[in-house]
């Protein structure tokens, strides 16, 4: 059984989700980093960088939600959480689930801080493009790739739900609403949000 390492207020949402989403049984082992565990000899075993999520499968153990998410939609294809290879989706779903780490997250940094890097020099571009592109790519809906939800869907509604509706860091726009609406009519992102709130 894969075993989950998580953490209430963290990023542990994107891979709780997730885990809910492949209906699969899984462990959940609460890592409490308001106690400073994430930096036990144990855990860092696990995760070197001491931060959640990691995940455990047998003798594999991975950090990093987006990879989680690319490496649970594979270990459990009856999921449907990721276009086949082969499969010309495949490219877009791919492109989707990393723009959450490579883009949004850079993004929100900048806002935040209120950080002025030049667009040119800015790996991610700026906060205006990441989110205009974003808009622009929600507006097809339902999801990211059509009529097709997927792990990058995970990964973009966390992140965006974080950014739009939990710390109003980022204006909202209709086709983002329309978006995280649909995403938190899902049952699985419902029984994620009950862990978080334990």
């Amino acid at each position: 059984m894969m075993q989950l390492y998580w953490s209430p207020r963290s990023r542990s949402f994107t891979t709780l989700w997730l885990m809910e989403e492949t209906g699969q049984p899984y462990e959940r082992v609460l890592i409490d980093i308001s106690t400073g565990a994430q930096k036990s000899p144990d855990y860092l075993a696990i995760n070197p960088m001491g931060k959640v999520p990691a995940l455990r499968d047998g003798a594999a153990t991975l950090a990093e939600a987006a990879a989680i998410c690319a490496y649970v939609a594979e270990r459990v294809p009856d999921a449907k959480l990721a276009p086949a290879v082969g499969d010309p989706d495949r490219a877009k779903y791919l492109q989707w689930l990393f723009f959450a780490p490579s883009c949004i997250e850079p993004a929100l940094i900048q806002v935040y801080t209120k950080l002025d890097v030049p667009p040119s020099t800015a790996a991610w571009g700026s906060a205006q493009q990441v989110f205009d592109v974003l808009e622009a790519a929600l507006a097809k809906g339902p999801w990211l790739l059509g009529d097709a939800f997927s792990a990058a869907d995970i990964a973009i509604g966390s992140g965006l739900n974080y950014a739009v509706r939990l710390f109003k860091m980022v204006p909202s726009r209709p086709a983002f609403d329309r978006y995280l609406d649909a995403c938190a009519a899902r049952p699985a992102f419902q029984r994620a949000e009950t862990i978080i709130a334990g």
